[in-house]
C-alpha cells in the first residue's frame, strides 16, 4: 500500500505519513456519503445553516491551530495561514446566511396566463479535487456552497497536504455535521479517476493546473457528469500613466507576492505604458528587496519557501530558458539549491514572444515586465494568453478603466485594485483558466438541479 507524506518544505523534515485508502476503505466512503445524502438532503435551510455557522466558529476558535498545520505543510508565512483561516470562516458565514435566498423558487409568468417556477435541489454526492497552495481556503469555497445546498462532498486533496484535508474534515465533525457529509479521501490519481466515474459521484470540481484539469474534465465528460474547473492564470497588470504609481507599485508587489507567488490570480505579468514605466520598476524593485524571508512560523517573514523543491527547480528552469532566449534580469535570478525549495524573488524585463516567461504561468515568485506605448497596446498584450482567468487595470479615469476592462479577455477584473476572491462575488475563468463559477450566487449554482416545474 502507497503512503501519502507531509514534509516540511522550508526543512525537508516529514512531518507524518498516512496509507492511501485501499479499494475497500474508498467504496465504504463512497456509500456513506450516499447514504448521508438521502437525509442530508431533506434538512431545512435553518439547520444547515446553523451547522455551517459553527464550522466557522470551530475555525476561529482553532485558528492557530490550522494555521500552524498550513504553514508547516506548504511553506506559507504564518500571517497569512492565519488570513487564510480566518476567510474560510467568512465563507462559511456568507452561505449560512445566504443559501436559503439563493436557493429559492424562482415563479415564471407565461404569456398564456399559466405559470411555472423554477426550484434548485441538491444533486447528490460532489468530489473536489483540490491544490496545495490555498489549502483551507480552495477547499471552503467548494464545500460552504455544496453542503448548504443539500449535497454532500468528498475531498482529493493535493498528496502534500494530508494533515489540512484531515484537518478540513475535523472542522466539520466538531461543527456537528451529521457522519459522512464531509469527508476526506487520501488516494492518488489513479483512484481518483476511478472515483470520478463511481455512479454514486454526480458532479466533480477541480482547482489545479491545466493537466490535471483535462484529465479530471476528460473522466467527467465520459462518465456524462459535470466538472467545474479552476485552472492557471497570468494574470495581466496593467499599470497606465495617469495611475497612482507609487500605490500601484505597492500594491503591484503584494500582488504578485502573496502566498510566495503561488497563487492562480497572483499579478504575473505587468504591463506599463512607457511615459511610467522607469518610476514602476524602480519603486517595484525596490519594495521587492525590502521584503523578509525566513522560517515561515515567524511572523516577521513576508515569504519563506515554495510548496516543493521540485516546483522551485521548475520555476528556475523556465526563468533560465527565459533568459536564454534574451530576458535580462532586473532582480533575482538565482538557482536554488538541489533540494531546497527556497526561490530568490526575481524580475524579469525584455521578454520575447517564444520565451516561457511570456506565455507560460510562472508559479512562483518572479515578475515579468513590459513597456508599451499606450492603452490599446496594454489590452492587445493582456490578451495575448492562453489564460483569462484576472486582471487588473490602475488609472485615475474610473470611466476609461472601466471602458478597457470591457476589452479584457478574463473572468474578472478589478480595476484599482489587486485581484481577490470574495464570497460576496462570482469567481472563475475563461480560455484555458476553466470554465463555471464558484463563490457568490452563480457557485451555489453550480450543483444543484435547476429544475422547471410547470403549474398546469
Amino acid at each position: 500500500m502507497s503512503e501519502i507524506k507531509s514534509v516540511n518544505p522550508y526543512t525537508g523534515e516529514l512531518l507524518k505519513s498516512y496509507p492511501s485508502l485501499n479499494e475497500p476503505g474508498i467504496r465504504e466512503k463512497l456509500e456513506l456519503s450516499d447514504q448521508t445524502y438521502n437525509n442530508w438532503k431533506n434538512t431545512s435551510f435553518s439547520e444547515r445553516a446553523e451547522l455551517m455557522s459553527n464550522a466557522g466558529k470551530q475555525l476561529l476558535k482553532e485558528k492557530q491551530k490550522y494555521a500552524n498545520i498550513i504553514s508547516l505543510e506548504m511553506g506559507k508565512v504564518i500571517k497569512e495561514s492565519v488570513a487564510e483561516v480566518e476567510k474560510c470562516a467568512w465563507v462559511c458565514e456568507y452561505y449560512s446566511k445566504n443559501a436559503s435566498e439563493f436557493l429559492q423558487d424562482e415563479p415564471i409568468e407565461l404569456p398564456d396566463g399559466k405559470k411555472a417556477k423554477l426550484s434548485h435541489e441538491p444533486i447528490g454526492a460532489v468530489l473536489a479535487v483540490m491544490p496545495w497552495n490555498f489549502p483551507f481556503w480552495q477547499v471552503f469555497r467548494f464545500a460552504a456552497p455544496t453542503l448548504m445546498a443539500g449535497n454532500t462532498g468528498l475531498l482529493k486533496h493535493a498528496s502534500n497536504v494530508p494533515q489540512c484535508s484531515l484537518a478540513i474534515e475535523e472542522v466539520f465533525e466538531r461543527a456537528g455535521f451529521p457522519k459522512g457529509v464531509f469527508q476526506s479521501l487520501l488516494i492518488d490519481s489513479k483512484a481518483t479517476t476511478q472515483v470520478i466515474s463511481n455512479p454514486i459521484i454526480k458532479a466533480v470540481t477541480l482547482t489545479g493546473s491545466e493537466k490535471a484539469g483535462a484529465s479530471v474534465a476528460s473522466e467527467a465528460a465520459k462518465n456524462i457528469k459535470k466538472a467545474v474547473l479552476e485552472l492557471g492564470g497570468s494574470d495581466p497588470f496593467i499599470v497606465l500613466k495617469d495611475a497612482d504609481i507609487d500605490l500601484a507599485a505597492e500594491t503591484a508587489v503584494k500582488a504578485r507576492m502573496i502566498n510566495n507567488g503561488q497563487s492562480c490570480i497572483a499579478a504575473k505579468r505587468f504591463i506599463i505604458e512607457q511615459d511610467v514605466y522607469s518610476k514602476f520598476v524602480e519603486l517595484f524593485s525596490g519594495k521587492l528587496k525590502e521584503l523578509n524571508q525566513g522560517d515561515p512560523l515567524d511572523e516577521k517573514s513576508d515569504y519563506a519557501c515554495m510548496a516543493r523543491a521540485d516546483l522551485a527547480s521548475e520555476l528556475y528552469d523556465q526563468v533560465k530558458t527565459s533568459v536564454e532566449k534574451g530576458a535580462k534580469v532586473l532582480v533575482g535570478g538565482v538557482k536554488p539549491e538541489d533540494g531546497k525549495a527556497l526561490f530568490t524573488p526575481t524580475v524579469l524585463t525584455d521578454i520575447s514572444s517564444n520565451s516561457p516567461a511570456y506565455s507560460e504561468e510562472l508559479f512562483g515568485p518572479v515578475a515579468t515586465l513590459f513597456s508599451v506605448k499606450n492603452e490599446e497596446e496594454a489590452i492587445k498584450l493582456a490578451n495575448d494568453s492562453e489564460f483569462g482567468l484576472g486582471s487588473s487595470i490602475w488609472t485615475k479615469d474610473l470611466k476609461k478603466g472601466e471602458l478597457l476592462a470591457s476589452k479584457i479577455e478574463s473572468g474578472a477584473v478589478f480595476i484599482n485594485s489587486m485581484v481577490a476572491s470574495n464570497p460576496h462575488l462570482p469567481f472563475g475563468g475563461i480560455k484555458k483558466s476553466g470554465f463555471g463559477r464558484e463563490l457568490g450566487r452563480y457557485g451555489i449554482l453550480e450543483f444543484v438541479n435547476t429544475k422547471t416545474v410547470y403549474l398546469g
